[in-house]
């Protein structure tokens, strides 16, 4: 996270991805931080997770990662 704030600090804006299970860990870092990122979330767990399934998804984050991006 601390990379997505060096970004916006130079104009460049961030958006962090991250499997649910994690949302609550991300969002304590950003509080700790003082900072509140744009963030996705996608199903959990994706470590075993087939080449295809990782493509549907990427596929399925996109729009929201895009809306995301725009919006921050």
């Amino acid at each position: 996270m601390h990379d997505i704030v060096d970004l916006e600090g130079r104009g460049v804006a961030g958006v962090y991805i991250a499997s649910s299970e994690f949302k609550q860990a991300g969002e304590s870092q950003a509080k700790a931080l003082g900072y509140d990122p744009a963030a996705v979330y996608v199903p959990h767990p994706i470590q075993d997770r087939t080449d295809d399934e990782m493509k549907e998804i990427a596929e399925s984050a996109v729009g929201e990662l895009m809306k995301a991006i725009s919006e921050g």
